[in-house]
């Protein structure tokens, strides 16, 4: 019977990152350093809130797009934090986590043959909501420019069939952010044409020296951008599934149709641990962020010393060092790193072909597992040279 399975579910493969990470425990003493998850716990304020709302039996339905008073939570969060206006009644979603969110908003968006423009290398959980969807995915290289897309880089790449252009900023795998002016000239160039932006901005508590900026605050653009956020990386709240979608209204009255048929409504004691993330919790992130922007600079900085060719990043918890000088495929170099000295790393074509020649490693670990993980791969890349 599985010739009448859907064959664009055939068709998708399980995640790279599963994959290495999952390998992992089958190898005794193996460290990792694969899994963009917070080593950080949940806020142990955020628990209690969870644990009130259970003790006060607040396990039934809320309302399909989310309680209100969180979505107003969302709603001043953002604008004190990064200046978006949205209005709680009609232009917010609170979802089972950002994935989820990415998914409404690619079912309500896309039709048949519609393209989505992507850059490379990316997290690979656009392509097949994309694919799902019926749409289809367009990669543009961003290797040539420091792995940033600029609007030089996306002109090219817009046709009369782009139906929707995606941002991850800061992104996943490369850690990279765009600057003011990079997204000023993305706004000028997107503004007048007739397509939606999908703005993933899932790490934007982690930026590293800079003020974190949506493009949805650039121009025109706020009517045609649907920004994607949640709480998995700023509050190390992964497990609780908590995103929302920040859209216009006439966006948001249809992806609230999607989100109903699909889940319901998110977790209702998880949007109450979410509200507490979002009002007391407010600046839960900053003792987080500072930890991982030292770890940042030591991992940084061990690679230089090593010899790898990376460009520093200044958001998420993601290093992504070129392996080309070492004359392996990633896989190869993942592998016989894991299986030689008990390391493991994605690789980096984990995010599409074009993150061939790179390994991503997250720095988002105790600073014990850092040293002793690049010590070991110090060994590894002696061995090699």
């Amino acid at each position: 019977m599985e010739h009448l399975i859907n064959p664009q579910v055939k068709d998708i493969q399980i995640s790279g990152i599963r994959k290495i990470s999952n390998l992992v425990s089958t190898i005794p003493g193996a460290l990792t350093l694969t899994i963009g998850q917070p080593d950080f716990p949940t806020p142990r304020h955020i628990i209690e809130a969870g644990q009130r709302a259970l003790d006060q039996n607040k396990t039934v339905y809320t309302q399909n797009p989310g309680l209100l008073e969180l979505r107003e939570a969302v709603s001043s969060f953002v604008q004190t934090k990064y200046g978006q206006q949205y209005r709680a009644a009609d232009e917010i979603i609170v979802t089972a986590g950002a994935s989820q969110a990415v998914d409404i908003t690619l079912r309500t968006i896309l039709t048949p043959g519609a393209e989505v423009i992507i850059p490379a290398p990316i997290y690979p959980g656009y392509e097949p909501l994309i694919r799902l969807a019926g749409g289809i995915p367009v990669y543009v290289d961003t290797r040539p420019n420091g792995l940033k897309l600029t609007a030089e880089l996306l002109e090219p790449y817009l046709s009369a069939n782009t139906r929707c252009v995606i941002l991850c900023y800061p992104s996943n795998p490369t850690g990279q952010v765009l600057t003011e002016q990079e997204l000023a000239d993305l706004a000028q160039l997107l503004e007048d044409r007739e397509l939606f932006i999908l703005s993933d901005e899932i790490y934007s508590e982690l930026v590293y020296g800079v003020r974190h900026q949506s493009i949805a605050t650039m121009g025109k653009l706020r009517e045609k951008t649907i920004v994607i956020n949640g709480l998995s990386k700023s509050h190390a709240m992964t497990g609780w599934r908590v995103g929302f979608t920040l859209a216009p209204a006439y966006i948001t009255e249809h992806m609230v149709k999607v989100h109903q048929y699909n889940v319901t409504c998110a977790s209702s004691v998880s949007q109450y641990a979410a509200l507490e993330a979002l009002t007391v919790g407010i600046d839960d992130a900053l003792p987080m962020r500072n930890a991982y922007e030292v770890r940042r600079d030591y991992v940084y900085d061990r690679l230089l010393a090593m010899g790898f060719e990376l460009e520093k990043p200044n958001g998420a918890f993601y290093l992504f060092p070129s392996i080309a000088k070492f004359g392996l495929s990633s896989q190869e170099f993942t592998m016989r790193l894991l299986h030689e000295e008990h390391v493991a790393v994605v690789p980096g074509d984990a995010f599409t072909s074009y993150g061939e020649g790179y390994i991503r490693i997250s720095y988002a670990y105790s600073q014990e597992v850092l040293e002793q993980s690049l010590d070991r791969l110090e060994r590894f890349v002696n061995k090699l040279a």
